[in-house]
């Protein structure tokens, strides 16, 4: 059996522009996070979106047949969904 690695300390340097940290600083006292955790969670989602992209989707004949099936049947209504995108955004003028 493979032995897992948890220990969690891998130090990384990065050498950022001021206006950088600001930035990244202010977002993480947004989400109430610390810059280094704000900067892991979105280097970690940052890299698990490009994975996700450059990851090749295998399905057979039969799965891929439904899938276009799907596309191709109409659309269903959400009224819930059709009222939320009717709304202004917040920052949009009255």
């Amino acid at each position: 059996m493979a032995q897992v690695d948890t220990h969690r300390d891998h130090p990384l340097s990065l050498r950022l522009p001021q206006r950088d940290i600001a930035i990244i600083d202010r977002a993480a006292r947004l989400r109430g996070s610390s810059r280094t955790d704000f900067m892991r969670e979105a280097a970690v989602r940052s890299a698990e979106a490009l994975i996700m992209e450059s990851t090749l989707l295998r399905m057979s004949s039969e799965a891929f047949a439904d899938f276009v099936a799907k596309l191709e049947s109409e659309a269903v209504v959400v009224p819930e969904l059709v009222s939320r995108l009717a709304r202004k955004a917040p920052w949009e003028d009255e």
